[in-house]
């Protein structure tokens, strides 16, 4: 059981069978009454915000996630599918499920999926991606000294801002936490 000072931001808390994780929490001492603490929480699983109030001393659940390595297989109808590499069962998600993580995914791309009991709630594909670009402008030789961009397709669909002198048919490597370009990658 997690009790009230251990509610600080990052943690990981259960309410009515739903995974909650702690954005900010604020310990308040008024004058007169009892102390409490102030947190707003955020859905793991809807990302919807609330604002929670608990007495001083009281107890809440924690939430029990598990974290596996999966590989990801293919997107076919709307679904990514996925497999554990452990125990070779396969997971099927949405793309409204996965949102956004899902334009770095490429076949066989190593992933880790968190569960709660039992039902996947997120993907975190590896902190950098080597993809290949499929769509853009041409590259303009000798423009290094100029912070110029210009917006490329990848082989994903997803769309990056990269430097004027990286070409089409290139192969770059791709922060998936901020989705900017880092560098180019020899094929």
């Amino acid at each position: 059981m997690l009790e009230t000072s251990d509610l600080r931001k990052g943690a990981k808390l259960e309410i009515e069978g739903e995974p909650y994780i702690v954005v900010e929490s604020q310990f308040v001492k008024p004058g007169k009454g009892n102390a409490f603490v102030r947190c707003r929480i955020r859905s793991m699983t809807s990302g919807r915000t609330i604002e929670r109030t608990w007495k001083s001393g009281e107890t809440i659940d924690p939430c029990v996630l598990e974290e596996r390595p999966m590989q990801f297989m293919y997107h076919e109808g709307g679904a990514f599918h996925f497999m554990d590499t452990g125990n070779f069962e396969q997971l099927e998600l949405t793309d409204d499920q996965l949102g956004e993580t899902g334009q770095w995914l490429t076949e066989n791309l190593e992933v880790r999926v968190l569960l709660h009991n039992g039902r996947a709630i997120s993907v975190d594909p590896p902190n950098f991606v080597e993809l290949d670009i499929v769509e853009g402008e041409p590259a303009v030789k000798g423009d290094t000294k100029t912070n110029a961009m210009k917006q490329v397709v990848l082989s994903t669909g997803a769309k990056v801002m990269v430097p004027m002198f990286v070409g089409n048919d290139e192969r770059i490597r791709i922060d998936t936490r901020t989705g900017e370009y880092v560098e180019r990658v020899k094929k």
